[in-house]
C-alpha cells in the first residue's frame, strides 16, 4: 500500500509488527523535485508503543495480515476484558491495559464494537464513531443559564468525565464521540 493511500484507522506492518495508524500530517515540499513527506503516528498492535512513522509518497507498507470480528463485551475481572464473537460465539480475552483507551466507552450490549485479531489473538477493539451513554451524576443547571455556551463536567454510567451544556440534567442518555470524548448531542 502506497503511503499517500494510508488512511486512519489503517493497519499495516512497520518493521515486522502490526501497527494501526492514529495520525497523518502531511509535509509538502518546499524545493523543485523534492518529494511530499507522510508522517504517520501509529500504535504497535503487540506491544502498545506508539511509533512515529516517516515515508514519501512512494513508499510501501503492506496492510497486516489481521482481521476485524464483531464482539460483545462478556464480563471484565482484575486484569482482562472478555469478549464473545457475535457469530461464532469464539471467546477472546484481552488485557485491561491494553485497551484502557477504549474502556470508558463500552458498555453491556454496546452495537459496532468490533475486536481486531491478529494470529488467533485479540490485540485491540475498534469502536463505533459514538455510543450512547446515560449521565449518573451532574450538577443541575441555574436557571437562565441555558442561552450561554457555558458547560458542566457530567460523570457517565462508566465513569468517563465529559463536559455538557449547563441544560443538560442527570439521568439523559448522551451521544459521546469516541475518537475524542466530547460530547456530542443528546441520544
Amino acid at each position: 500500500m502506497l503511503a499517500k493511500d494510508i488512511k486512519t484507522g489503517t493497519v499495516v506492518v512497520h518493521e515486522g509488527n502490526p501497527v494501526v495508524i492514529k495520525g497523518i500530517s502531511v509535509q509538502s515540499p518546499s524545493a523543485r523535485g523534492a518529494a511530499t513527506l507522510y508522517k504517520f503516528r501509529a500504535r504497535n498492535l503487540l506491544t502498545k508503543n506508539k511509533v512515529d512513522i516517516t515515508l514519501k509518497g512512494t513508499d510501501n507498507l503492506d496492510e497486516a495480515d489481521f482481521y476485524l470480528r464483531e464482539v460483545q463485551m462478556l464480563y471484565t475481572d482484575a486484569t482482562h476484558v472478555f469478549l464473545m464473537d457475535k457469530e461464532d460465539f469464539q471467546q477472546f480475552e484481552i488485557a485491561i491495559e491494553d485497551v484502557e483507551e477504549e474502556l470508558p466507552y463500552v458498555t453491556e450490549g454496546l452495537e459496532g464494537m468490533r475486536a481486531m485479531i491478529y494470529n488467533d489473538g485479540c490485540v485491540g477493539l475498534d469502536l463505533p464513531a459514538s455510543v450512547e451513554l446515560t449521565i449518573t451524576q451532574c450538577d443541575p443547571g441555574v436557571k437562565g443559564n441555558s442561552a450561554t455556551s457555558r458547560t458542566k463536567p457530567a460523570t457517565l454510567e462508566t465513569g468517563l468525565v465529559v463536559h455538557v451544556p449547563e441544560y443538560i440534567k442527570e439521568g439523559e442518555r448522551l451521544k459521546i464521540d469516541t475518537r475524542t470524548g466530547e460530547f456530542l448531542s443528546r441520544a
